[in-house]
């Protein structure tokens, strides 16, 4: 099992510590694993904030490759707007489909990883 941590919960992890004991336990354990989109979104801001140690460490994480099938995102975007879901954003739908991919779990704060759970049948980490 492996988790794909979301930028959300990484995010609120560092600002507050809030559910640090759940991203604790699944660094402790080994499980977690990082996408291109995510560091993405996390690297800048912490090389902008001088924090070169974490830099590193994300850099380190278990990183899954991206096979974007786009046919399938666009599949997935149409899902959602049919059940009224419409403010996924496609960065969210590229970690959906990653993470099913590569049969892992989502770990994230963002409500729309809940409401795309049903729509796409994404796995969540609870």
């Amino acid at each position: 099992m492996s988790i794909l941590i979301d930028t959300s919960a990484w995010i609120e992890y560092f600002r507050s510590g809030s559910n640090s004991e759940k991203i604790d336990f699944l660094i402790d354990e080994n499980l977690v694993i990082t996408n291109d989109i995510i560091l993405a979104e996390l690297i800048p801001f912490l090389k902008v904030r001088k924090h070169h140690k974490l830099v590193r460490l994300f850099y380190n994480i278990n990183k899954i490759e991206m096979a974007i099938n786009w046919k399938q995102v666009i599949e997935y975007q149409t899902q959602c707007l049919k059940s009224g879901l419409n403010g996924v954003g496609i960065p969210d739908l590229l970690i959906a489909q990653n993470a099913k991919q590569n049969n892992s779990q989502i770990y994230s704060l963002d409500n729309h990883f809940n409401l795309l759970e049903p729509i796409i049948n994404i796995p969540l980490f609870r």
